[in-house]
């Protein structure tokens, strides 16, 4: 996406073009934790029983079982 050898465009530019910082650039992607995965699959285990319910009240209704 990003090339930094390229002959016309900065990276200053080219993160620019592509809507992304610099630092985004630079830093090496990170995984997600353990905690968070678990947390994001029972979000999307809430929104499949539920898809009509507002994600606020899925997420307050299934604290107690984090």
């Amino acid at each position: 996406m990003i090339e930094p050898g390229h002959k016309r465009l900065s990276i200053v530019r080219q993160c620019e073009l592509a809507s992304i910082s610099r630092a985004s650039f630079y830093r090496p992607p990170t995984s997600e934790s353990p905690e968070n995965l678990a947390f994001m699959e029972l979000i999307d285990k809430a929104f499949l029983e539920m898809p009509w319910y507002p994600t606020h009240h899925q997420i307050a209704g299934r604290a107690c079982y984090l």
